[in-house]
């Protein structure tokens, strides 16, 4: 599938103005655009502009997310605090939550602040970078729809629910791991549907207990139910798939149990075949570093840490060793010039989105 590049520019006054055109507010806009390009930034397209119509603007056309995001503190002590969000803009929602945990982090050296009812968050590494710009250890976790069987299970009962953790380096980028806790997610699979290639075995489970790997049926299998993702290390215990199951648990209870919220089955989005608000729930710690021995002597350490790990002996044919963060920042390097990649199916939603709403002051290369 070809890519086009249109400019940055281009590219966040489009967004802006989208959402501001489906009724998000001017502030909460920027927020949603600024999360939703940080992902096309890192070369992350799974949560960038391809999510940007089916995942946000189908979601308030179908009125189960709502576009006025009412952040509300419904209980609160020195460190800690529970909002609800309304089933409004998730972006905005934990925007507003990791502010409110790096706040009472600067204050007391701890914050942490768990949101309920609220909708897709866009990439987690985001929030977490909020904290780690601040020079705090940022650490978020969402649950979501059920996708996840558990070890030893069929049944999709599990979000891919992410454990998200970034922290300041004395290098040019952070420290951020951003990854799910399943083995795959159903992108992956699409992405092997697309080019006829099939799924690995061990990723994707059927109700009968087998591995499967028809990618074109798994993704009609996951969407009714007859199929579940297997949690990270894969099917069963011989990699260590209950690790993942564990972590993933792990997320959802965070995530649901301290602000009284919804989980597993109740995420599904669907109730008696009608749409509803999936419900979502997010936690958000921030720690600062300056409460220990002091932010540089933390990004020294850190800094030093990752320098270690990358000059450590190469496996062979290999040319380098990654740390966490460090892909996203040369994807940024490489696109900072080249611009946003869309492929040819994100391009006729986003002139669909400009002839509805009538944007006619953008033009994009592609057309």
């Amino acid at each position: 599938m070809g890519y086009t590049y249109v400019d940055w520019q281009t590219m966040e006054g489009f967004v802006n103005d989208a959402f501001r055109g489906y009724g998000v507010p001017d502030e909460d806009a920027r927020i949603c655009t600024d999360v939703l390009l940080e992902s096309d930034r890192r070369g992350i397209e799974s949560h960038g502009v391809n999510r940007f119509k089916p995942i946000y603007l189908d979601r308030i056309r179908d009125g189960i997310q709502k576009p006025v995001t009412e952040f509300e503190i419904v209980r609160e002590t020195a460190t800690t605090a529970v909002a609800d969000g309304h089933d409004g803009m998730g972006q905005v929602i934990a925007y507003r939550s990791m502010r409110t945990a790096i706040g009472k982090a600067k204050k007391y050296g701890m914050g942490m602040v768990a949101a309920r009812n609220s909708t897709h968050y866009g990439i987690a590494g985001y929030f977490a970078g909020m904290a780690a710009k601040a020079g705090c250890i940022g650490i978020t976790g969402t649950n979501a729809r059920p996708s996840i069987a558990p070890t030893f299970g069929v049944e999709n009962m599990l979000g891919t629910n992410p454990l998200t953790i970034g922290l300041p380096t004395d290098e040019e980028f952070p420290f951020i791991l951003d990854c799910a806790t399943s083995i795959t997610q159903r992108g992956k699979i699409e992405y092997f549907a697309r080019i006829g290639k099939p799924t690995p075995a061990g990723m994707v489970i059927g109700r009968d207990g087998s591995a499967l790997t028809d990618s074109e049926s798994i993704l009609n299998k996951l969407t009714d139910g007859s199929a579940a993702l297997a949690p990270l290390g894969g099917i069963g215990e011989e990699l260590a798939g209950y690790k993942g199951y564990g972590y993933a648990t792990v997320v959802e209870i965070l995530s649901a149990a301290l602000q009284a919220g919804s989980y597993l089955k109740m995420l599904a989005g669907v109730q008696e075949g009608k749409k509803v608000p999936y419900h979502l729930g997010h936690f958000f710690i921030a720690i600062d570093t300056e409460a220990f021995m002091g932010l540089d002597s933390f990004k020294k350490t850190a800094g030093d840490i990752l320098r270690f790990l990358r000059a450590s002996e190469k496996a062979p044919g290999k040319e380098r060793i990654y740390t966490a963060g460090e892909k996203e920042y040369l994807a940024w390097l490489e696109r900072k010039d080249k611009g946003v990649p869309v492929n040819e199916g994100v391009q006729q939603e986003l002139l669909a989105v400009r002839d509805e709403l009538k944007l006619n002051q953008y033009h994009f290369p592609f057309e």
